[in-house]
Order: C-alpha cells, then structure tokens, then sequence
C-alpha cells in the first residue's frame, strides 16, 4: 500500500488500493476495498498498523491469483482488529489468520518480537523505506530452520561470504567485503583448505551437450573431493557452508574451461593425419585437413558441439588414405576402431576389422580421440582392453558396473 495512492475518493466512498501479485501477463495487478475515514486516520498516521494490514492483505492478494477477485469481506474483516483494537487484540489476531512476516521485517520489525507473536511491539522501530535484503535473509532463516539446519557463526560467514545466505541457488562468487573483518581469516583458511584438496582437479567441457557445457562427471569428481576435505578439517561445519564452498569452486573451474582459449582444452599435439573426414548419424559430413586453424581433435569436438543431440549420438573419423577410422558412440559410453584388412575385388565391399572399448566419460573419449588423430588405429592399442565384438563389449560393461 506504501508507494501507491493511500485511499481514492468515488462517490463519497473511500475504498484502499494496494499493488500486489501478476496477471496471467506477468503485468502486476492492483486490489481495492473499502474502508472507513477512521481507517484512513490510523493508516496515514500510524506506519507499523499500516504495515500489519499489509502484511494480512497481502495473502488475501495472493490466493485471488492472477485473474481472481480479492475477497472484500475477509479484506474488510481485517481492518477494524489491526487499525483499532489494542495492540493485545492484533496480536491475537496474527495468531489466527496469514499474514506476510517478510513484508514487516524488510520494514524492521524485531524478528524475535515477531516469533513470540508480539506483532505489534515488534514494529516499534519500523521504517517507512524497506529493507528487502533483510527480508531475503530472515526468509533463507526460515526455510532453513524448516529443514532443521543450524548455522554456526562460521557457517554464516561462509554463506555470506559466498553471496548464499539469502539464496543458496545463487552462483557463488567471493564476497570479501561482505564478511566481518574478525571471520574473514578464518573463512579465507576454510576456502583454502578446499583449494589444496582439487589443486589437481580440473572440470573440462563435455562437447556432446554443446559448445558451452561443462563436464558433469568431473563436477561432481571435484565437488565429493571438496567436501570430503572440509568435513574432515572441520567435522562440524554445516552442511550448508561446505557445499556452498564446494561449489564455489567448481563454479569457478567451470567459468575458466568456457572461457579458456579452446585449444587449452586438452586438444594441442601434432597432427599425424593429412586429412580427415568428420560424420555424424544424420549423414552431415566436414572435410578437415592438416595446415589449417584447427587441430583434428579440436574441429571433431566441434563438430560434436555443433550437432549431438539425443537422437544423434554416433560420430565417425575416417582416414580415407589410410582405410581407417574410429566411430564414438556415447549413448553406449564406447569407442570402436575399424580397420580395413582386404580390398574388395569384383565390386565387393572392402574388408574391415571392428573392434571396441569402453570409453570412461569424456575424457575417456578425449583420450581415444586424440590418440587416433595423431598415430591412427595403431596409437590406440594401449588404450584397449580392445573387444572383437558387441557381446564382449556388453560383457565387458556388466563386468565394469
């Protein structure tokens, strides 16, 4: 009701206009209800009984959604309890009916007044601007306390020092500036622990879900690794703070691996092949060869980022030259080389030797990949358990699970 027309004349009629909630449109909507001149006295006068009618028709403005109608007469029912009766009987009525608590913290309302339920006194020190960053925070306490979650001043400085106090699905960033100067050594240590623990670690990208994406596997590889060292630094920190830690850092390994020169991915080496010839499950086909921006294995996962799909998760590299090749199957997680072995004469098909491998996520991949295009199918043996057919392939697999 603050910041928009207080009460409007119609008819000699005073009726209360409140923004609150969004159409189907996502475009706000605006309620109004009548009220009395006596009510307008103490809304104009009075800013913590104004904002105890807020708060207790704010949900009224909620349950009508985003087309409904506000229910006047609970709306009206509100107004002579919190505008005129004694502070003991508002009390008693925010023992009874929804009302907003963010709403009133954000204005400064003593947040432990309001879990006694003394709603009234709490509002003694209200101010008319909010603070919505404090309502965020007291709502984070709350959804916290819900789950039975305990924040220690260490874990508050993690929180706040990570930016998810308020909200734990933000990115984390460092917030130096943000921690008491009497926490902060103490936060920096924890952080370091985590950073000695992945120094080794990296998260690369995982091109068969796009140009951008990262690995999930090496995500999850650092984050257990993270965790695993702070619980065993400081058994009891909240498991809140550990993760916010822990994810911190693999969100930053993962914004240096999108925005790494592309070539740093793990994709350098001299190319051994000439030419080489990239396809894909939908019969798109890129010529690469040697001398040009690229290296083979650095315009492959390209090719990979550019069209891997769920329905499009065979792709194939072939050194016509050479009669070989490799074929990447990643819904199976495996690799196969073919080799040709015998010219066909008389019209018939070449000859060829397939053989496969399990492939250990992307890296996996990478590694195979890499080895192909700089000494062919030859430069694969040492990568093998190599398998004659797809029944030792799946056996292979049952035995790895």
């Amino acid at each position: 009701m603050r910041g928009a027309p207080a009460a409007q004349g119609r008819e000699g009629r005073l009726k209360l206009m409140l923004g609150a909630g969004a159409d189907a449109n996502h475009e706000p909507r605006t309620f109004t209800f009548p009220i009395g001149a006596a009510h307008l006295a103490v809304i104009e006068r009075d800013l913590p009984r104004h904002l105890l009618l807020w708060s207790a028709v704010l949900p009224l403005c909620e349950a009508a959604g985003t087309g409904g109608a506000l229910d006047e007469v609970a709306a009206v029912a509100l107004l002579d309890p919190i505008l005129l009766a004694p502070p003991t009987e508002v009390d008693a009525l925010f023992r009874r009916v929804r009302w907003d608590a963010g709403r009133l913290v954000a204005h400064g309302a003593d947040t432990r007044l309001l879990r006694e339920g003394r709603v009234h006194a709490a509002l003694r020190g209200a101010t008319e601007t909010p603070n919505h960053r404090r309502a965020q925070e007291y709502r984070a306490g709350r959804r916290r306390a819900e789950r039975g979650v305990v924040l220690g001043p260490l874990d508050t400085a993690l929180l706040t020092y990570t930016g998810r106090y308020a909200h734990g699905a933000t990115v984390p960033r460092r917030l130096p500036d943000a921690v008491a100067p009497a926490l902060l050594p103490e936060v920096l240590a924890v952080v370091a622990i985590a950073e000695r623990a992945c120094a080794d670690l990296r998260i690369g990208l995982d091109p068969r879900r796009g140009r951008r994406a990262t690995d999930k596997r090496a995500w999850e590889r650092m984050q257990a690794t993270a965790e695993t060292a702070l619980r065993r630094a400081h058994p009891v920190l909240a498991d809140d703070a550990v993760r916010t830690v822990a994810v911190l850092l693999c969100s930053e390994a993962a914004h240096r691996a999108r925005n790494a020169p592309r070539e740093d991915e793990g994709e350098t080496g001299p190319d051994g092949k000439a030419a080489l010839t990239f396809t894909d499950d939908k019969g798109r086909e890129l010529k690469w060869r040697r001398g040009g921006p690229r290296t083979a294995t650095a315009a492959f996962w390209d090719f990979v980022a550019d069209h891997a799909a769920g329905d499009n998760e065979v792709f194939t590299i072939e050194d016509e030259e050479r009669g070989e090749g490799v074929q990447v199957h990643f819904y199976a997680d495996s690799l196969a080389r073919i080799t040709t072995v015998g010219e066909g004469r008389a019209g018939a098909e070449p000859r060829y030797r397939v053989e496969y491998c399990l492939a250990d996520g992307i890296e996996g991949y990478r590694l195979l990949v890499a080895a192909f295009t700089r000494g062919g199918c030859a430069a694969l043996d040492g990568h093998g358990p190599w398998l004659p057919d797809v029944t030792a392939l799946e056996r292979a697999r049952r035995t790895a699970r």
